[in-house]
């Protein structure tokens, strides 16, 4: 009988710094499945060894900065039956993705002895401003259980189950006390998504958003009672400002406390 066909997976590397990627490695007895059940053809960080697509299953880390990244990806995006994107630089830009908001010439100037060598587009946008994306999961770095939660859904043909739900979920699970309640700290727990497992609240400290944003965050109302415990403008912006600050909902919220 012939051999029965293993679906293809592919993992691509743009704008990043590779964590996401790394997250798929330290899955240990789950990457054993994994790689049992498809034939990982294009994974770099990994192996040197390649395969030709199409592929069935195509992750992709980083954010698009450069013009060649530009046309790299939509060249990934013709090989691939289905493409995700994994982590905040990938759905929503990164923290490359600050460059937004400011010159990139004048960073360049400041930071390369030469900037004439240096070739890079005036924004770090995510990957579906690009390309059609299948499913987008967040975080910095992204959570290695939803991570093969989503490699399995694809295999299986059905949706990925990722929670829609905020941190504040998972820090009520805990039996956290609220840091922003009990010791007015600024907190994105209400309006990030949950994935993390409230790590920074469980140490009495406020969560930084690194999941992006919840399915449907009131970011207006959270900036608002920040204001209303004291924080200054530029402080509420800055804390929209971090790992997903191109994510639409973050953006827009810290674009109303100022340039």
């Amino acid at each position: 009988m012939p051999a029965i066909r293993k679906p293809k997976l592919a993992v691509w590397k743009f704008a990043s710094c590779d964590g996401c990627q790394l997250s798929l490695l330290d899955c240990e007895d789950e990457l054993l499945a994994v790689a049992g059940a498809v034939d990982i053809a294009h994974f770099l960080e990994a192996s040197g060894a390649t395969l030709p697509g199409p592929y069935d299953l195509s992750l992709v880390e980083g954010s698009i900065t450069t013009r060649d990244d530009a046309e790299r990806i939509q060249q990934v995006r013709r090989m691939s039956k289905h493409l995700v994107t994994i982590g905040a630089c990938a759905t929503a830009g990164g923290i490359q993705a600050l460059r937004n908001f400011g010159n990139v010439q004048e960073f360049v100037a400041a930071v390369y002895a030469n900037p004439a060598y240096i070739d890079t587009l005036a924004t770090s946008t995510p990957i579906a401003d690009h390309v059609k994306v299948d499913f987008e999961l967040r975080g910095c770095p992204i959570s290695k259980a939803q991570l093969v939660e989503v490699i399995s859904a694809f295999l299986a043909g059905r949706r990925p189950v990722t929670p829609g739900y905020s941190v504040c979920v998972e820090c009520k699970a805990k039996g956290n006390v609220c840091v922003t309640v009990a010791r007015g700290a600024p907190c994105l727990g209400p309006v990030t998504h949950a994935g993390c497992g409230a790590l920074c609240p469980s140490y009495h400290r406020g969560c930084y958003g690194c999941f992006g944003p919840m399915e449907t965050p009131n970011a207006q109302a959270l900036g608002d009672r920040l204001r209303a415990l004291g924080m200054p403008a530029a402080d509420v912006r800055r804390v929209f400002r971090t790992f997903n600050a191109g994510a639409a909902a973050f953006k827009v919220e810290s674009d109303r406390h100022g340039a």
